[in-house]
């Protein structure tokens, strides 16, 4: 039956339908609204929607559980045990390079060089701020390096002929002439 006829036999009065014609009607009527307005059926959540696993099933993964966990368990072990010999290895180096530290100063200091040249160390490892840094003093050897330079530059030759005549890069001795000291 189609809307057109639904709605043809719900205009005619009950007189010109035989009373079982409108009994069909209102009851098809109804059907179609409680099909269309009935609440949908909602799906429990605690109804489990996989089928339940078998008791082998469910030790099986307990000890694969279980397994994991122990393997996580040696895992952080070894890592832990890492962390600690490098901790220990670091603190060797680092006493190491106190000692060695010390010497050189011991050294510096035996040779007529200022202690300032190696910044002393404090007791959490990082250096000190010296109290009045002394500039090191230069050796004979680099003087006389610079002598020479110094002595073509006195006599009025530029950077480049010097560089020509000494063989060294003409970049060293341009240097070398703006850092010498004012005399």
């Amino acid at each position: 039956m189609s809307a057109a006829h639904i709605t043809f036999l719900l205009q005619s009065s009950p007189s010109n339908l035989g009373g079982v014609q409108w009994l069909i009607v209102a009851g098809g009527s109804l059907l179609i609204m409680y099909v269309l307005m009935r609440p949908k059926k909602r799906k429990d959540p605690l109804i489990p929607s996989s089928p339940r696993l078998s008791i082998a099933q469910q030790k099986a993964v307990e000890r694969q559980m279980e397994s994991l966990l122990v393997e996580f368990s040696k895992m952080a072990q070894q890592m832990s045990a890492q962390l600690d010999t490098r901790s220990a290895k670091l603190e060797l180096l680092l006493k190491e390079a106190d000692e060695k530290l010390a010497a050189l100063r011991a050294a510096n200091a035996g040779h007529g060089r200022p202690a300032a040249i190696v910044p002393p160390a404090s007791a959490n490892g990082e250096p000190e701020a010296a109290s009045e840094p002394h500039p090191p003093e230069p050796s004979p050897r680099v003087e006389s390096r610079y002598a020479e330079v110094y002595g073509l530059a006195d006599e009025g030759r530029s950077p480049q002929e010097i560089a020509r005549q000494l063989g060294r890069p003409s970049g060293e001795v341009e240097l070398i002439l703006a850092l010498r000291p004012k005399a």
